[in-house]
């Protein structure tokens, strides 16, 4: 599909749907997304688009600084406009227990959480039966948007017993640093991925098109003993991750 068919206002532009900037700001990441535009790709100038879209300048000029500010297109002084560079894919091992914070550190990247919720709750049935927590026993949450590198990563919903973590507020910045100074550190964990398509609000948390492909995580955390230590939930973008892991070949017995 050409852009300017994508542009054609009678596919999405309608009376209900909010400001218009934002609708035309939402179009065109999902090009990006979609690969309709791909990186480095020109953008027409602010005139067509407005005339291919019927939306006034002022209206195209409001949705193009929003896509500037969130980093999506790049602005050049006499050459226009441009899709931004895809960012460097993170490659996550799958054969290690360890913190987002620690892993993007050894990556040399700066990282902050913007909370979602943090404090103790009373338990739903998931967190009750993954957790293994008693009738009346209060479950301690915390989520978070994680941040690397000033992109949005990951979205991250952790549940642990109130006794492995007995002060929520207590994480500022890494939840695994927080439990090896109580000495309830997990050391090992069951993880699985499945792949998804990102719902309105974690894509709009995220920064990508509703729609675009995200990986979804859940995860049950160990401790040396053998207790359930963390129940997590977490949403990756699927553009920014690829998860590796080591495959050695099984005895000859074994694959019998």
């Amino acid at each position: 599909m050409s852009f300017s068919a994508f542009l054609n206002p009678t596919d999405w532009l309608d009376a209900t749907g909010g400001p218009r900037y934002k609708r035309l700001q939402k179009r065109i990441e999902e090009g990006i997304a979609t690969e309709i535009l791909l990186p480095n790709a020109s953008l027409p100038p602010e005139r067509e688009i407005a005339a291919l879209t019927g939306l006034s300048r002022v209206t195209v000029r409001k949705a193009m600084s929003a896509l500037v500010d969130k980093g999506a297109v790049i602005q050049q002084q006499g050459s226009g406009s441009f899709v931004a560079d895809a960012a460097p894919r993170v490659e996550q091992s799958l054969s290690r227990l360890t913190s987002f914070t620690e892993d993007m550190a050894r990556r040399g990247m700066d990282t902050e959480s913007h909370w979602l919720e943090r404090g103790v709750f009373l338990p739903s049935p998931e967190e009750i039966k993954n957790l293994g927590l008693q009738a009346g026993e209060s479950v301690s949450r915390i989520a978070r948007l994680r941040v690397a590198g000033g992109r949005p990563m990951a979205i991250e919903r952790a549940s642990l017993p109130p006794d492995v973590l007995p002060n929520p507020i207590a994480v500022t910045r890494s939840l695994y640093e927080v439990l090896g100074r109580d000495g309830n550190r997990p050391d090992r964990a069951a993880q699985k991925i499945s792949a998804v398509n990102l719902n309105e609000d974690d894509a709009a948390l995220l920064g990508v098109a509703p729609g675009a492909a995200g990986l979804s995580i859940e995860r049950i955390s160990f401790l040396p003993s053998g207790r359930v230590a963390e129940f997590t939930r977490s949403i990756y973008r699927g553009d920014a991750y690829d998860f590796v892991a080591e495959l050695r070949l099984a005895p000859k017995e074994d694959s019998q």
